[in-house]
């Protein structure tokens, strides 16, 4: 097993997108619903990040990537289009010790982004090491055809009486 699988508490935390695209817009969407502040360096948005600058969603410097962008982040997207700007951002988070994935390849950053089956509080992450995020999807959507939508709601119901449970049952 070459990634460890985990899941990161980032609400509030501060979050760096460089880049303003597709892809970043679609990976800010997933750091905005776990609660992360989030700035956004491009020198343009696309269509969807504009809309979160516009609503107030992320702050967005209009500019290329500099070093120093990612102090005190607690994680880096690292989303352009240019491996070369994407592996100058993720050298730079791996001197800070910052988790960072590089959209455009899984070998530049030091961690991938699975595919994600959300039935909150109950998430179900699929990858395949960044060998194929076709067949992530794939495996992902044939799992979620078998995931009931009430999970969810069965794990905030069944969440209420953990604790009673614990101590009626210690072992």
């Amino acid at each position: 097993m070459k990634y460890l699988p985990l899941f990161v508490d980032i609400q509030n935390k501060p979050c760096v997108v460089i880049g303003g695209g597709g892809i970043a817009s679609r990976k800010a969407d997933l750091l905005l619903g776990c609660g992360a502040q989030v700035r956004v360096i491009s020198p343009q948005l696309g269509d969807e990040m504009q809309r979160f600058a516009n609503d107030g969603r992320v702050e967005w410097l209009q500019r290329e990537y500099q070093q120093g962008d990612l102090q005190d982040a607690w994680l880096v997207i690292a989303g352009t289009a240019s491996d070369d700007i994407n592996r100058q951002v993720a050298d730079e988070a791996e001197r800070l010790k910052i988790p960072c994935n590089a959209v455009s390849d899984a070998s530049i950053g030091n961690y991938i982004m699975p595919s994600i089956i959300d039935r909150d509080p109950v998430q179900i992450a699929v990858t395949t090491g960044g060998a194929s995020p076709v067949l992530a999807r794939l495996i992902r959507t044939n799992l979620e055809s078998c995931t009931p939508s009430a999970y969810g709601n069965l794990a905030k119901l069944v969440e209420g009486y953990r604790q009673p449970v614990k101590q009626a049952f210690p072992k």
